[in-house]
């Protein structure tokens, strides 16, 4: 049983900035919208946002705007499908695409989206489980029992995507059911240009000019699904001002973290994995270079590693700033002291920092492996991925590697046999610069770099494993993974054979890692999550674990270098932005917004900012009024938003929207898509 204690000088430690939190449907922030706005979302307003907003399960979110399954999310959400969609003739990301008719609409090759249907708290049971086991492995091996039970049992039940979420580090545990669309068809995308104007110097910035969206369509059966959940289109947009929510999938929060694990990250950690990121880019940069089809298909990739770059830094100088240290360890120094004054809590949950600090020095003896071992290799992921499929549906349900629960392996093999080409000189490149830099990271009898290399250089090595490779090919996949153990054991494919041979070091990486910092960490947390709801209640929001959040906030600008930030910017501004630097690239504008200038109404609002609290896997999300309309599309944070893995600030800390305007003048005007604006229109 949770005791519960609610000290004076606790309302302080929990009290919020006005708008920050990534609540959970199951808790909204109804108290400090009341006071705040004098709003009050009703049941009903919460259940239609919550069916009308869509996870995308390879990053980001979505939502309904149509009856007929038409979805809005990011540009560079989509950009992935479209990457995997183009060819050298058609380069969807460069050109943009739109569908003329229902037959024109392309099939996204590997998506898989989500619509949360329901919630149930299943605390109790995990608990119940857990308490009977003895020790942090034991517990730990218990919990993934019955998480793995309570997603089958839901899934043979309901038909439904059955995720166990872990929320307040384990202080609360939820089942939730998702319906599941996997035909999903592309309908339009700008031109990369447009959506990502200012590539990576104006990526996390404000003010911007992007027009980050995409549409797909989702069908069921052959058909677009028709729905009464869907967010009606308000083509006037979002005001200054205003009060505005984000419903999306927030992809990861650390704010709960203790400070030794923010330590960890900041001393250890992260500069590894900077260092990891900045590598591969210069790699594929170099291979860019070879010529333009080279280029298009690194592409995306460096796009998304660059994003990774840029916030994994901001992430660092936020973990840098000694105030941001000093804060969360002032937080934590009160909460260890109102657990220290209660007998019971102390005895209960007082060593869990302790612990948890030793658990992340365990971690940093084997993180260089844990970063450096890892092999870019598209197809020898999918080696992996058959080598350990074919072996853990051997096992009993609750004791099979992550990912490899009953509940998970129809969408596991979906993604495995995706027909997304795979280029040849591409994975080369990849892993000859990934076995580069581990040879300069890693000693000499680095298990993983001895199997690889054996005598070779790294590029020979890669230059052979690829050369070997068969599974390009899906269907070579599928026959691997329906022959079982066998078939893979007598695989003559090179990615299968080396992945055979690292299996051993792979599954002593994964039983050390859960043995001495995943169990005790798990442990350790929940002990914090019941000390958390015993001394404050559940008057705070949880981290975010790429689960269907609400937040809520207001268009509103900051300061900003010496001035103010504008609330929203329009058409006039891209112009400016382009000819000041001489519409050179990465500020210059495509053929159709160059000669469609003229038909622009230029004072079109295109982008803005509002003080709504969100973080990775909020791209994509749409920005809705009280009314429950959309008014916007979330498609970044500013940099000052980049330590908002940890803390929320308010006074600069903003999300970055498209404005719905902007959408529709664009549509209309410049790419002539009357027939999406007739959908979206129709239900106003």
């Amino acid at each position: 049983m949770v005791l519960r204690f609610v000290a004076a000088a606790s309302v302080a430690a929990v009290m919020l900035f006005a708008e920050e939190g990534m609540w959970t449907f199951d808790n909204p922030p109804t108290k400090q919208l009341e006071e705040k706005y004098h709003f009050t979302p009703t049941q009903a307003w919460l259940d239609h946002v919550r069916l009308s907003s869509v996870r995308m399960n390879d990053g980001g979110s979505g939502s309904f705007i149509s009856p007929h399954g038409l979805l809005l999310t990011n540009h560079h959400v989509a950009r992935g499908q479209l990457q995997k969609s183009s060819t050298a003739e058609h380069d969807y990301i460069r050109d943009g695409f739109l569908a003329a008719t229902a037959a024109g609409e392309i099939k996204a090759p590997d998506l898989e989206v989500n619509v949360l249907v329901s919630m149930e708290n299943v605390t109790d049971r995990v608990n119940s489980a857990v308490k009977q086991a003895a020790g942090a492995e034991a517990q730990f091996a218990a919990r993934k029992s019955v998480i793995a039970q309570i997603e089958r049992e839901s899934q043979d039940k309901t038909g439904l995507r059955s995720d166990v979420v872990t929320l307040y580090q384990g202080g609360e545990y939820w089942l939730y059911r998702y319906k599941k669309y996997t035909d999903l068809r592309i309908v339009f995308a700008p031109e990369a240009q447009t959506a990502f104007f200012g590539g990576d110097p104006d990526n996390f910035t404000y003010p911007r000019y992007d027009l980050d969206l995409a549409l797909f369509r989702v069908y069921e059966n052959g058909k677009p699904i028709d729905s009464t959940n869907y967010l009606k289109w308000n083509p006037r947009g979002a005001q200054d001002g205003e009060l505005v929510f984000v419903s999306g999938n927030p992809g990861d929060t650390q704010r709960l973290d203790t400070v030794a694990q923010l330590e960890f990250e900041r001393n250890t950690r992260e500069p590894l994995v900077l260092n990891l990121l900045k590598s591969r880019v210069t790699a594929l940069l170099a291979y860019s270079a070879r010529g333009p089809e080279e280029a298009r298909q690194a592409a995306s990739m460096i796009f998304l590693l660059q994003n990774s770059i840029k916030a994994d830094e901001g992430r660092y100088r936020g973990l840098q700033d000694p105030a941001l240290i000093e804060k969360k360890r002032k937080e934590e120094q009160e909460f260890r002291s109102l657990v220290a004054a209660k007998p019971e809590l102390q005895s209960m949950y007082g060593g869990a920092w302790d612990e948890i600090a030793r658990a992340e020095q365990v971690a940093a003896t084997r993180i260089r492996q844990l970063v450096y071992e890892d092999l870019d290799s598209s197809l020898f992921n999918i080696a992996r991925t058959l080598v350990d499929y074919v072996a853990e549906i051997k096992k009993p349900d609750g004791q099979r590697l992550p990912g490899f629960h009953d509940a998970q392996l129809s969408s596991l093999r979906f993604r495995l046999f995706s027909p997304a080409p795979i280029y040849p000189e591409f994975e080369k490149a990849r892993l000859a610069a990934s076995l580069e830099l581990a040879s300069k990271e890693l000693p000499a009898d680095d298990p993983v770099l001895k199997t690889v290399l054996n005598g070779r250089t790294p590029q020979q090595a890669a230059d052979s494993l690829v050369d070997g490779a068969k599974l390009a090919d899906p269907a070579l996949r599928k026959q691997l993974l329906e022959g079982g153990e066998t078939a893979v054991a007598s695989s003559t494919d090179t990615m299968i054979v080396l992945a055979c041979k690292l299996d051993a070091h792979h599954r002593e990486m994964v039983r050390w890692l859960e043995d001495n910092v995943e169990s005790v960490e798990q442990r350790a947390g929940e002990q914090l999550g019941k000390a958390r709801f015993a001394v404050y209640g559940k008057t705070t929001y949880p981290d975010a674990t790429f689960t269907l959040r609400l937040s809520y906030g207001a268009v509103k600008g900051y300061p900003m270098n010496g001035t103010i930030a504008p609330p929203i910017t329009t058409f006039y501004g891209l112009y400016d932005r382009s000819a000041s630097f001489g519409n050179k690239p990465p500020f210059n504008l495509p053929e159709r917004w160059v000669k469609g200038r003229g038909q622009l109404d230029l004072s079109t609002p295109f982008d803005f900012v509002t003080t709504n609290d969100i973080i990775g896997g909020n791209s994509g999300s749409p920005v809705i009024n009280r009314s429950g309309q959309i008014v916007g599309l979330i498609f970044d944070g500013n940099i000052e938003s980049l330590p908002g893995d940890f803390v929320y600030e308010g006074e600069t800390n903003r999300a970055v929207a498209v404005h719905t305007a902007a959408m529709t003048e664009a549509l209309k005007k410049l790419y002539h898509a009357q027939s999406i604006l007739d959908e979206i229109m129709g239900g106003q």
